[in-house]
């Protein structure tokens, strides 16, 4: 393959502009970028294969969701795996339009979507369709980790062929951005649906507090977000003499009933993605990447890097379907551990941390929040979200944190947390100032206390003392804030810098219709963000 790229999708790309030349700032190669768009290519050529008429068959459900989990930022670095995920594209399209590429039909797009059409369209085009993908890619690892645990949504399988399509072959304005705000509408079916699978497998959260400690002996460390993957590992590693410990994402999983049963299951090791190459260097323990956020790994700990699911890197070894975790077993036992236990600590220097706050927690106690909100005791909410990176300026999230009012309560999810969630804010009424509602697909959980406390001060979520400052980096990132959109949230603060696939014109209708704005300083966000309609 010839040596340029072009890929914007990410917070970090190159100059607020797009990574081009032979490699990305994620670490993906020229000929990667290639293959994924290569890829995704393929996928709109399925989804053309599809009646849009009838419920998508599991087996293309699953090939399509997995095909664009695969192009996920931070998800796989293997050419090998994503040209093996384009074969079974092929095959999928091939089974359900044989001989497509030589029918003689006046479709006229037997062949597979060019890429390079999409990012040399006018600007606003390229923008809305960009949305549109970047959202249903985020989507598609939501529908992934649902779907491991057995829950599925007819409505959500079609969206993805229509969002497919109409990234292809849509060139009309109005109803590219009503497909952008459709994602949001079907995303949020999609993270309930995520959610309904977690807590019925595992139970609901509970507020859970997590050391950052880790002791002497052999242990693991898993990486990502699928919680299938820990509970198997757990249940592999049962009575081996091995601990487990979370790592980013899957620190949540220490609140769910099921999992926290493991006395294997020890605390949380390190912060979030970005921070891996310092943290896992030198590590005596594997390390078991489930999901996105694998950043390529140094030499110094690539010998301990396991992949599984849609994760893959060249060299390192992939855990298949069949689940069989005894090489990641047999190295932990090998590498034996720490000789003796670490007091780590979080970015802060805390020692521990607390999650598990989701949505059924915090409204167990809504009578006690309401009555502070009424008695003046709580001033405000912030939910302070998203994603964490390297990129400079995401110190902001930590000083408005430390800076946000005493009378203030902070909502946090996603791995963005780990800038701050070892700070001790204390209490206001018994409750923790700081909440930690769990992973990025448990927005679902914000959105539902946001609604439950509209509807307790009969007002709408604008009118709230409850403000959105999200930092973004990937693109479950995007389907969270184009979710957020169709609810019709304002005034959301978005950074450290805005998604450069936004042209002027949607950057404009965004900023017009929804008010969404860039962070500045946290003093000037905190005392402009500080309104609402309770008394």
């Amino acid at each position: 393959m010839d040596k340029n790229m072009f890929c914007f999708q990410c917070e970090q790309t190159i100059g607020c502009s797009g990574c081009t030349g032979n490699s990305g700032v994620c670490g993906k190669t020229a000929d990667t970028a290639k293959l994924q768009d290569e890829l995704t290519g393929a996928l709109i050529g399925l989804a053309r294969a599809v009646d849009s008429t009838t419920a998508v068959s599991k087996k293309t459900s699953q090939v399509i969701i997995e095909g664009l989990f695969t192009t996920v930022t931070n998800v796989n670095f293997d050419n090998a795996s994503i040209e093996s995920m384009i074969q079974k594209v092929r095959a999928e399209k091939e089974r359900l339009a044989p001989d497509c590429s030589k029918c003689q039909s006046p479709c006229g797009k037997t062949d597979e979507y060019d890429m390079q059409q999409l990012w040399n369209a006018d600007e606003d085009t390229r923008s809305l369709k960009s949305l549109i993908l970047f959202g249903i890619r985020g989507m598609a690892a939501y529908a992934y980790h649902a779907a491991v645990l057995g829950h599925e949504d007819d409505e959500v399988n079609l969206f993805f062929c229509e969002a497919l399509f109409k990234i292809g072959y849509e060139e009309n304005t109005e109803t590219l951005l009503s497909t952008v705000l459709k994602v949001g509408e079907i995303n949020l079916k999609c993270m309930a649906l995520l959610d309904k699978a977690n807590t019925e497998t595992y139970g609901t959260p509970e507020p859970t507090e997590v050391t950052l400690t880790v002791e002497k002996g052999p242990f693991i460390v898993v990486t990502g977000h699928d919680l299938k993957d820990l509970q198997l590992l757990l249940e592999q590693t049962s009575g081996k003499g091995i601990n487990i410990y979370t790592h980013g994402e899957m620190l949540p999983a220490h609140a769910y009933p099921f999992l926290k049963k493991f006395p294997h299951l020890k605390g949380n090791f390190g912060t979030a993605w970005q921070n891996q190459q310092k943290e896992f260097d030198h590590l005596p323990a594997p390390i078991l990447y489930t999901t996105n956020c694998l950043m390529p790994p140094k030499s110094s700990y690539a010998d301990r890097v396991f992949t599984t699911e849609m994760v893959a890197f060249p060299g390192t070894v992939h855990i298949d379907e069949k689940k069989d975790f005894t090489p990641v077993i047999e190295k932990a036992l090998e590498l034996g551990g720490y000789k003796e236990d670490q007091i780590l600590t979080g970015i802060n220097g805390g020692t521990k941390v607390t999650t598990g706050f989701g949505h059924a927690a915090i409204l167990s106690h809504a009578d006690t929040v309401i009555k502070a909100v009424k008695s003046g005791d709580i001033s405000h909410f912030f939910l302070v979200a998203g994603c964490d990176g390297a990129k400079p300026g995401r110190n902001y999230y930590t000083e408005f944190v430390k800076q946000a009012p005493s009378d203030s309560v902070i909502l946090t999810l996603a791995c963005g947390k780990f800038r701050f969630n070892d700070l001790d804010l204390g209490e206001i009424g018994g409750l923790p100032r700081l909440m930690d509602i769990g992973q990025c697909n448990d927005a679902y959980g914000a959105i539902q206390v946001a609604v439950a406390l509209a509807d307790a001060f009969e007002c709408s979520v604008n009118e709230l003392p409850l403000s959105f400052v999200l930092s973004w980096y990937e693109q479950k990132a995007v389907c969270i804030l184009l979710t957020l959109l169709h609810l019709g949230i304002k005034n959301i603060r978005l950074g450290p810098s805005l998604p450069a696939f936004l042209s002027p014109n949607i950057l404009n209708f965004l900023v017009e219709n929804y008010g969404i704005g860039p962070i500045t300083t946290p003093e000037e966000d905190i005392k402009t963000l500080q309104s609402g309609c309770v008394q």
